[in-house]
This record gives structure tokens, C-alpha cells and sequence, in this order.
């Protein structure tokens, strides 16, 4: 396969595994349904830098580290499981308050910085994102790519994850949607917090199980 074909095939992968249902995808939808379109953004912002920085590490081999010593791996599960466990606990926590868009948007830059921090936190980490991106380009990037390759690559990778979780925020955050949420906050904030609080689970089980 050439440089050419690899790089099409490599980000068609990974748009496939980003439009995937997961931890990301439901922090910005809450955040673009539960705060502002704003937050949506930023957090889409957020998951984009993370894409970036998976990628780096594929592009120079570090992936095979998390492959090959196991105990690393397993922790970085418990890690990214108990983190994704607090950020259900406090989805959960807030979800009998009531919402207000004039509060929401007045926080304004603040609040656009902190959703930045919490997508790039949330993308960040799953380890099993970093297994996945350096299994695809394992697959297929050339052995030697050319230079261009590592210079492409990232920002690429950037437009696929960011452009992605935008097409979510903007969905999510529009009229409709956002009516939705105000009605029935209470129970979609507890749904979101329990399908969060399951994945982290889910990590921490497959961690345990990995090291029995």
C-alpha cells in the first residue's frame, strides 16, 4: 500500500472509531445539551488535541510499551475507569439542579475552558484509544513512511476527532435538543452518569481480569 492510500485508510479507520458510542461521545453531547453550544465546541476541541497527541505516540512506537508491559496497561484501566466513575459522581450529583441558560451562558470563557480540560482529560483517559490508534497505524503505515507522513498525520487526525465531536455539539446543542434536556434534565443527566459510571466499570473489570 502506498504513503497515499495508508493515510486515507488510517483516518477512515479512525473516523469509524470516533463516531463510535462512547465515553466521549456522551461528555459533548452533555455538554453541548447540558451547558451551552460553546461547551460543546470546546470539549469537541478538547477530544481533537487528544486525537493529536494518540497519534504522536503511535507515530513514534509507544504504543508497543502499553502492548508489551502489562501491569502499565492494566493500571492506566483503573485510572481511566475511576476517572470516568467521577465524572458520572458529579453528573450525578448535579443532575436534581435546576438549569438555567442565562447562568450557563454568563459563566462564558470560564466554563468553555473547563469543558476544554474535561474532553481532553475524558479522551486522554482510555487507554484503549491509545491501543487503538497504534494498532491501525501499525496496520497501515508503511514501515518507513516518508517525512510528509509525520507532518500530515496530526493535524489530520485532529480534523477527523474535533470535526466529529463538533457535528455532536452542534446537533446537540440546538433548540430542540435543548428543550428536551430542560424538561427531563434530571433523568437524562442520571442516564448519561450511569452509562458513564458502566464504562469506567467496564474498564476496571477488564483490568481485573486481564491480571488474574
Amino acid at each position: 500500500m502506498n504513503p497515499s492510500a495508508a493515510i486515507a485508510a488510517i483516518l477512515g479507520a479512525l473516523l469509524i472509531g470516533a463516531m463510535s458510542p462512547g465515553p466521549s461521545f456522551l461528555i459533548v453531547a452533555r455538554s453541548s445539551i447540558g451547558l451551552s453550544r460553546r461547551d460543546g465546541l470546546a470539549t469537541a476541541l478538547g477530544m481533537g488535541v487528544g486525537g493529536v497527541f494518540f497519534s504522536g505516540i503511535a507515530l513514534v512506537g509507544l504504543y508497543t510499551v502499553l502492548a508489551a508491559v502489562g501491569w502499565l496497561y492494566l493500571g492506566l484501566k483503573v485510572a481511566g475507569g475511576l476517572y470516568l466513575i467521577w465524572i458520572a459522581s458529579k453528573i450525578w450529583r448535579g443532575a436534581a439542579s435546576p438549569f438555567t441558560v442565562d447562568a450557563t451562558v454568563g459563566a462564558g470563557r470560564q466554563n468553555a475552558r473547563k469543558s476544554f480540560w474535561i474532553g481532553l482529560s475524558t479522551q486522554l483517559s482510555n487507554p484503549k484509544t491509545a491501543i487503538y490508534y497504534g494498532s491501525i497505524f501499525a496496520a497501515l503505515l508503511p514501515h518507513h513512511p516518508p517525512l510528509w507522513c509525520y507532518f500530515l498525520l496530526p493535524p489530520a487526525v485532529f480534523a477527523i476527532e474535533a470535526g466529529w465531536y463538533t457535528v455532536v455539539a452542534l446537533g446537540f446543542s440546538s433548540r430542540r435538543p435543548r428543550e428536551m434536556y430542560i424538561r427531563a434534565k434530571a433523568w437524562v443527566d442520571r442516564i448519561a452518569a450511569g452509562a458513564i459510571a458502566a464504562l469506567g466499570l467496564r474498564l476496571i473489570w477488564t483490568a481485573h481480569k486481564a491480571g488474574i
